[in-house]
């Protein structure tokens, strides 16, 4: 069975949002974009949990999908978040995203409502059907409250539109299952679970940690990938520290925006309700960016 949504295969970077005081830093987040393109990056994701679209006005959203497309121009696919937890709004903002001429619309599961699996299906289908733009389901139970359970990722594979899942449940049962119920493009939401998941089937990841070191994350997908699984490993081990420590010391993306400024690229400004990484956490982020070799001692 061919698989839908190939053209998401690989590393998709989930991308921070840069502040400065109470606006978007536009030259900033133009910067990262152009960071990303030439790391070889294929495919940006903005305005997801990683861009605290939470925070974000109706317009703010939008003018991040737009700077992000204007700005890749073709260079790297583009897949904004577009999902809610009204429906209505996420169909609002993904078909912003299709008019802007976004490669495809990264839409997360409603949050907050907690509707049953039939809400969870009409949800997405009414999404689908409002538009002609490739849809990638986003699963991620931890922060919506419901898992979109694989008989009824099942019934969504069946429309057009939807092509891939970004699967962030982390079970690998479940990523078995959809991959044996569905021809849905499977990608880790979970960093630390990449490798695992390609074992069984996944194709890439929307990575956090690819802010950082993009070209380690492409290169452990690209060797799995060539069949060079001892290789793969290593990158996975090498790996593996890092995106804990990313994900465990604070909410994502607290101890990414950190991270990016003590490496010069971020001035690590946060929006509430997310609050700074205090010292303890601070210095722990610190060794360890020391100690995979992307910050020096003196630093």
């Amino acid at each position: 069975m061919a698989t839908k949504g190939r053209m998401f295969a690989g590393c998709t970077v989930a991308l921070v949002t840069p502040f400065s005081g109470s606006s978007v830093d536009e030259p900033a987040l133009k910067s990262l974009v152009e960071w990303q393109i030439t790391q070889g990056t294929p495919t940006l994701s903005p305005v997801g949990t990683t861009g605290e679209a939470p925070t974000l006005s109706h317009d703010e959203h939008e003018r991040v999908i737009a700077l992000v497309i204007e700005t890749a121009a073709g260079r790297a696919k583009v897949m904004p978040g577009t999902g809610s937890n009204a429906t209505t709004e996420a169909i609002r903002l993904t078909r912003f995203a299709a008019r802007a001429g976004a490669d495809a619309a990264l839409v997360v599961a409603p949050y907050y409502n907690r509707p049953n699996q039939e809400g969870l299906y009409r949800h997405f289908a009414a999404i689908a059907e409002s538009v002609d733009l490739p849809i990638v389901l986003y699963n991620i139970p931890s922060r919506t409250g419901r898992n979109v359970e694989p008989e009824t990722i099942e019934r969504l594979s069946r429309i057009g539109p939807i092509v891939a899942v970004k699967e962030a449940a982390g079970s690998l049962d479940q990523v078995s299952e959809l991959i044996e119920r569905t021809n849905l493009t499977i990608l880790s939401g979970d960093d630390s679970l990449t490798l695992p998941m390609l074992a069984v089937g996944a194709e890439g990841v929307v990575s956090v940690v690819a802010n950082l070191v993009p070209r380690e994350v492409i290169g452990m997908v690209s060797a799995f990938q060539a069949g060079k699984v001892e290789e793969a490993r290593a990158a996975h081990r090498r790996l593996f520290p890092l995106c804990r420590d990313l994900l465990s010391l604070a909410p994502n993306p607290v101890p990414l925006k950190a991270a990016l400024a003590l490496l010069g690229r971020g001035n690590g400004e946060l929006r509430l309700p997310l609050a700074p990484l205090d010292e303890s956490a601070r210095h722990s982020l610190k060794q360890r960016l020391i100690s995979y070799g992307l910050l020096t001692v003196s630093a």
